[in-house]
């Protein structure tokens, strides 16, 4: 099994709607205590990510900042990505979380700022993303966009607003593949980032999963997060274990093949591990 590491260089970067560029894998935090936080995000800089995911809700945005204050990359050639909790969504709700979010990371600007959920039974998300308009007016963060949206919360959004959300943030593996969410951020220009890209390793000891694995000499977890980069998506995969944390990042030395895509892609049954967008407030 190979376990190097692969240099920040070698992961690609996909172009959002305003030029921005965004590395194609990165890290995640989810569900990591903020103690734990700065070793694992100090561990995946090391290991070569420069892409870092995390929200105001995880409760860990210090954890990141510190592990970014001390990492001595360059602030220029990291890409930072936090998310507005829904009970901070409204025009002045949103701005004062917004100013919470960045004093944590110990930052002037983020990279990516995203609506956390569209939590229709609030009916500001609206609103939200006109003051999300104001922070990249502002310099503030360098793309918006949203997560866990609907297309009919995309739709409304574009209906409201003339900027097209760079990004949506949705759960997304071989087992709950969001087609209809993601043919229309390609209609759109809505790039479209995968949370729980391993569905929170429910799929790893599936026969499909395991036997493309043994066939390219890598483990599961690697040829799930190849398949995401092959279909297009942006992936953050969420480890603390510094050899994992290591190996998913080492994904861009193989391919599946065409066939391998398809035996993935047959995995697809609507298998949600987090709330559904539509009733989630």
């Amino acid at each position: 099994m190979s376990t190097h590491s692969a240099p920040a260089a070698s992961v690609p970067t996909v172009t959002l709607n305003n030029g921005v560029e965004m590395p194609q894998l990165g890290f995640g935090v989810f569900q990591v205590p903020d103690e734990e936080t700065t070793a694992a995000v100090a561990t995946a800089l090391e290991a070569g990510y420069r892409s870092i995911d995390t929200a105001a809700v995880y409760g860990n945005e210090q954890g990141v900042g510190r592990a970014l204050a001390a990492s001595g990359v360059a602030r220029e050639d990291l890409f930072v990505t936090t998310k507005l909790w829904n009970a901070d969504q409204g025009s002045e709700a949103a701005l004062a979380g917004f100013d919470t979010s960045l004093r944590k990371l110990g930052l002037d600007y983020v990279d990516l700022y995203l609506i956390h959920w569209p939590a229709p039974g609030r009916d500001t998300y609206v609103e939200t993303w006109h003051a999300l308009e104001k922070l990249l007016a502002d310099g503030r963060a360098r793309a918006i966009g949203v997560s866990n949206f609907q297309p009919a919360h995309l739709q409304r959004l574009l209906d409201s607003s003339a900027t097209v959300p760079a990004v949506n943030q949705v759960e997304l593996h071989p087992g709950l593949q969001q087609r209809a969410v993601r043919e229309f951020g390609a209609r759109h220009g809505i790039v479209t980032e995968a949370w729980s890209p391993l569905a929170q390793g429910a799929l790893l000891a599936e026969d499909t999963v395991t036997a493309v694995a043994e066939r390219h000499g890598r483990t599961p977890a690697q040829v799930v997060l190849r398949w995401h980069l092959q279909s297009g998506n942006v992936v953050i995969p969420k480890s603390v274990t510094p050899e994992r944390i290591r190996q998913n990042l080492d994904v861009f030395g193989f391919e599946l093949s065409e066939a391998d895509m398809d035996a993935l892609a047959a995995l697809d049954r609507g298998m949600r591990t987090g709330p559904d967008p539509d009733t989630f407030n």
